[in-house]
């Protein structure tokens, strides 16, 4: 059972998609300008539903490559990006974004998020503070392991998470879910791959713990499905106005997700994932015309 505080922020952030999706006298012309926030269930603290990945795109040895990737931080923080995710596992991604973050002269906001893998208390330890060095960091926002709890007291790590790419994982993680006090998970969900509505999304929910979203377009796979086709006219209606604004939004818009973090090394990639956090967000009926539509194509 959560608290009567994360009660009150679930509340508030469904009254809002309700208000959203049945008032017709919104204006969208102003609703283009709002960048799309939700609530960290734990805190209150709100974080734009558009983060960014570096899993494989980030993984860049010589600094010269490095820098070509400029352009996609550039973008993403000049659109009100905040949350970075990367990990040990994601070979040089770490030491990218620190060196990226200090060209760009370490932007306000940004929401670091990385992970610990590897066996052994004090290994773990080590990797983490790797980690900090790697990234330039005195604190990170969000460490996604299990039983962490030393480093959250000690002030290294503000949220606690856990974290998985693989379906085979979730009746694992929903236990762990179900039994420890956890502040992010994070999980594959995607308009063609669902499997976590069935159990992993509801008990994020009942249990108040933010939802972060990697693989939002099922690894280029979605791409392929509609390659050559327009995205539908209704899908404009709310903004949409490419393939991976439509993806993005379906994604961002389940009640308990709080942010997906599409990975690129392309800035023109990064400033479209952005245009998704932007605006206005499906309601129920939109999200089964866009379901529908995809499995028909």
């Amino acid at each position: 059972m959560f608290s009567e505080k994360r009660r009150k922020i679930i509340k508030a952030g469904l009254a809002t998609a309700l208000v959203a999706g049945t008032n017709p006298t919104l204006i969208r012309a102003e609703m283009k300008k709002q960048l799309i926030k939700k609530a960290i269930p734990s805190s209150g603290e709100d974080i734009p539903v558009i983060g960014l990945g570096t899993s494989r795109t980030f993984d860049v040895d010589k600094q010269e490559r490095q820098f070509k990737l400029l352009p996609v931080l550039d973008a993403f923080f000049s659109n009100g990006g905040s949350m970075i995710d990367s990990s040990p596992m994601y070979g040089a991604s770490e030491a990218t974004v620190g060196r990226l973050l200090d060209k760009l002269d370490r932007p306000k906001g940004l929401f670091s998020a990385t992970k610990v893998w590897t066996d052994g208390k004090q290994a773990g330890i080590d990797q983490m503070q790797n980690s900090l060095s790697l990234w330039g960091l005195k604190q990170f926002d969000l460490m996604q392991i299990h039983n962490l709890r030393d480093w959250k007291v000690q002030g290294k790590i503000r949220y606690i998470g856990i974290t998985t790419s693989h379906n085979r994982f979730h009746e694992e993680l929903s236990t762990i879910m179900k039994n420890e006090e956890l502040d992010f998970v994070q999980f594959s969900y995607n308009i063609g791959n669902r499997t976590s509505e069935e159990t992993l999304l509801p008990i994020a929910f009942d249990r108040g713990i933010a939802v972060l979203i990697n693989r939002p377009f099922q690894r280029g796979d979605l791409f392929s499905k509609v390659k050559g086709k327009e995205v539908p006219e209704w899908a404009t209606e709310i903004g949409i106005k490419s393939w991976g604004q439509f993806f993005l939004k379906f994604v961002v818009s389940h009640p308990a997700v709080s942010c997906a973090i599409p990975a690129t090394s392309k800035a023109r990639h990064a400033l479209d994932n952005m245009q998704a956090g932007f605006g206005e967000l499906p309601d129920a009926a939109m999200r089964e015309r866009m379901l529908g539509y995809i499995e028909t194509v």
